[in-house]
């Protein structure tokens, strides 16, 4: 289930935490944790957008950049 942790081990685990934060508690966390996990992908989808667009302006520019040159080279010949 949890790597080597077998099902006894996580059960005590999930029992301290109950003792530690009680069970009030327990839903804010969860909450919590799913609003920063949700955010985290957001952020790394909106990261891999950038990355996408910068990946394909270097493609176009590449493409204007070495057709500019072409010009100069023609029109200095």
């Amino acid at each position: 289930m949890f790597g080597n942790l077998g099902m006894w081990e996580v059960l005590i685990l999930l029992f301290i935490v109950l003792l530690l934060f009680g069970a009030k508690r327990l839903p804010e966390i969860g909450g919590s944790l799913g609003k920063g996990i949700r955010e985290f992908k957001g952020s790394l989808k909106e990261v891999e957008g950038e990355f996408r667009e910068i990946s394909n302006g270097a493609d176009t520019n590449t493409g204007t950049a070495s057709t500019e040159r072409e010009k100069q080279e023609q029109s200095s010949t």
